[in-house]
C-alpha cells in the first residue's frame, strides 16, 4: 500500500453515521485490508450532531477521533475525502462546501432530494474537477460482481439488441401500519419516499447495465398508510414508537414506465408494501439474442438465456460469479465463495482510491446523480398529471 508524497494517506471524514454510515465504516475499514491499494486510507473523523452518540459510534467502528461540527471538518487540511451519510436534506449543502473547499467527495444516493439541488452540486462537482478534485455518488449496487459482469456481458452483446427491461425494488418493513413516522417518510428529509429510496437504485441500475438513458416516463406513486405513530427512538430501517401520530407525506410505492434512448421499454417498481419481499432488487434484460436478469436475494448468481443456442438446449441458466475472473472477485475468496451485501461498499471505496491515484473521472458522477434526480422527478411530475408521458431531459453519459 503506498503512502503520499507527504508520508500519510488519504484521511477520511464521514458525515452521518446512521444505517449507511455503518455500511461505509466497513467499506474503508475493509478495502485496505483485502485490496492492495495505490494509496493508503484513514478513517480520520467521523461527525455527527450527538456528541456521545457520534463518539461510541466512532469507537464502534474504528475511526480515530469523532466531531460534531461537519463545516470545521472539512476545512480541516488534513481531510482528503468527505463522505456523506445524511439524509437527503443535508447533501447538496455539505457536498459542494466540501468540494469548493478542495475535497474530494462521496455521497450516499439519491444525490439530492430536488433537480436544483442536484444541479447545484454537478456543477460544484465540474468546478472542482477543474483542480483535479473529484466527486462520486454512492449507487453502491453497481459494485455487486453480478451487477458488473451483467453490464459487461451486455456491452459484448450477450443478449445482442435490448428490447425490453423489468426492474423492481420490492421491501415490506412499512406493511405494519403501526410502524413509526422516520425521516424516509417526510419530504422535508427524504424528497420522497420509495421512488427516491429505492426506485433511485433500479433507475440508475438500469442505465449502467444497458449503457442508455432513460429519456421518459409514465408512472403513478401513491402513499398506502397516511399517518404513524411519531418516532420515538430509531435504529436502521426500525424504530419504536412516541406517542401521537404525524402525517407521511412521501410515496410508500411507485410504478412506472420508462422509455430507454435506444427505444427499449423499462418497467419499473418500488415499494416497501409488498408483503413478505426484504429486500428484493431485480433486474431482467431481454434482447433479441438472449436475456440476463439479476436478483438481490441472489447475489452471486446471474440468471443467462443464449437464443444462439440449439432449440434442444436452450433454457435459463445459472452462472455463479465467484470465479477470480470476475469483476472484484479475485481479491476475495476461492471459487465458489460467497460475497454479501457489505462487500459492494468495499468495493466502492476501492474505485474511489483508484481514480484519485489515477486522476481519471469515478463512477457514478454527480452528473449521472443527477439524471437519476430527473427520472425521479419526471415520474413525480407524471403521477400529478394522471401518468402523462413526460420527458426527462437527461444528459449524462451513463
Amino acid at each position: 500500500m503506498t503512502e503520499r508524497v507527504d508520508g500519510r494517506p488519504l484521511r477520511v471524514a464521514m458525515i452521518g453515521y446512521g444505517f449507511m454510515g455503518a455500511a461505509h465504516s466497513v467499506g474503508w475499514r475493509q478495502a485496505p485490508a483485502v485490496f492492495d491499494l495505490p494509496l493508503g486510507v484513514e478513517m480520520a473523523v467521523l461527525v455527527g450532531r450527538n456528541a456521545d452518540a457520534v463518539a461510541q459510534a466512532a469507537a464502534h467502528w474504528g475511526w480515530t477521533e469523532s466531531a460534531t461540527d461537519w463545516r470545521s471538518v472539512i476545512e480541516r487540511d488534513d481531510i482528503d475525502i468527505v463522505d456523506i451519510v445524511t439524509p437527503g436534506d443535508s447533501h447538496a449543502e455539505i457536498a459542494i462546501a466540501a468540494l469548493d473547499a478542495g475535497k474530494h467527495v462521496l455521497c450516499e444516493k439519491p444525490l439530492a432530494n430536488t433537480v436544483a439541488e442536484a444541479e447545484a452540486m454537478a456543477a460544484a462537482a465540474d468546478r472542482a474537477a477543474e483542480h483535479g478534485v473529484r466527486a462520486m455518488v454512492g449507487f453502491t449496487y453497481r459494485r455487486v460482481p453480478a451487477v458488473t459482469f451483467l453490464r459487461d456481458l451486455i456491452a459484448q452483446g450477450a443478449v445482442g439488441r435490448v428490447q425490453q427491461v423489468r426492474a423492481a425494488y420490492r421491501q415490506d418493513w412499512l406493511v405494519d401500519p403501526n410502524a413509526p413516522l422516520a425521516w424516509r417518510l417526510q419530504k422535508e428529509h427524504a424528497g420522497s419516499g420509495a421512488l427516491g429510496d429505492i426506485g433511485a437504485h433500479i433507475i440508475d441500475m438500469t442505465q449502467f447495465v444497458t449503457g442508455q438513458e432513460v429519456e421518459a416516463v409514465s408512472g403513478t406513486i401513491e402513499t398506502i398508510v397516511k399517518q404513524r405513530p411519531l418516532l420515538g427512538s430509531g435504529a436502521g430501517l426500525s424504530g419504536v414508537a412516541a406517542e401521537g401520530y404525524g402525517e407521511v407525506t412521501v410515496d410508500d410505492t411507485a410504478i412506472f414506465t420508462g422509455r430507454l434512448a435506444g427505444g427499449a421499454l423499462v418497467s419499473f417498481e418500488a415499494t416497501r408494501f409488498a408483503t413478505g419481499r426484504k429486500n428484493a432488487l431485480t433486474i431482467e434484460v431481454s434482447g433479441d439474442q438472449g436475456a440476463l436478469a439479476f436478483d438481490l436475494e441472489d447475489l452471486n448468481s446471474l440468471q443467462f438465456y443464449d437464443r444462439r443456442e440449439p432449440a434442444d438446449r436452450q433454457g435459463f441458466r445459472k452462472i455463479l460469479v465467484t470465479e477470480a475472473q470476475h469483476p472484484y472477485v479475485g481479491a476475495w475468496w476461492p471459487a465458489g465463495h460467497m460475497l454479501g451485501y457489505e462487500h459492494g461498499f468495499v468495493h466502492q471505496v476501492v474505485d474511489l482510491v483508484g481514480t484519485l491515484v489515477d486522476g481519471t473521472e469515478p463512477h457514478p458522477t454527480f452528473a449521472e446523480g443527477l439524471s437519476v434526480q430527473r427520472v425521479l422527478a419526471a415520474v413525480e411530475e407524471s403521477a400529478a398529471k394522471d401518468s402523462a408521458w413526460v420527458r426527462t431531459g437527461v444528459h449524462a453519459q451513463v
